[in-house]
């Protein structure tokens, strides 16, 4: 397992825009497969976007266009970009790791051994 620490959670109005970023501690971090997931409360963990090892990227449908996700192989760190954000995008947000081979696609977060602590994003009407 590698240990995960994200940071850059807050409060924002909505339509405003965040930076989350996961820093992760390995030293193979470029074999890993990466997610952000949320959870609100009362609801299940959803899947936020996806970066595969091979470095393809997709998102859940109501995110596309809005949040981009990237991952600095030479900073061992994932982070996500969310722009136009909606007070229904208020939650707990976690990065996830898992070791994975070429063209792996973990997808559910049953897929993931490494979870971070999460960092809480808040969105006001």
């Amino acid at each position: 397992q590698v240990q995960l620490v994200e940071s850059g959670g807050g409060s924002v109005q909505a339509g405003g825009s965040l930076r989350l970023s996961c820093a992760a501690s390995t030293s193979t971090y470029s074999r890993y497969c990466m997610a952000w997931f949320r959870q609100a409360p009362g609801k299940e963990r959803e899947g936020v976007a996806f970066i595969d090892r091979d470095e393809s990227t997709i998102y859940e449908d109501s995110v596309k266009g809005r949040f981009s996700a990237s991952k600095d192989n030479t900073k061992n760190t994932l982070y996500l970009h969310m722009n136009s954000l909606k007070p229904e995008e208020t939650a707990m947000y976690y990065c996830a790791a898992e070791y994975c081979a070429w063209q792996q696609r973990p997808r559910s977060s049953d897929d993931f051994g490494s979870w971070g602590q999460g960092t809480q994003v808040t969105v006001s009407s």
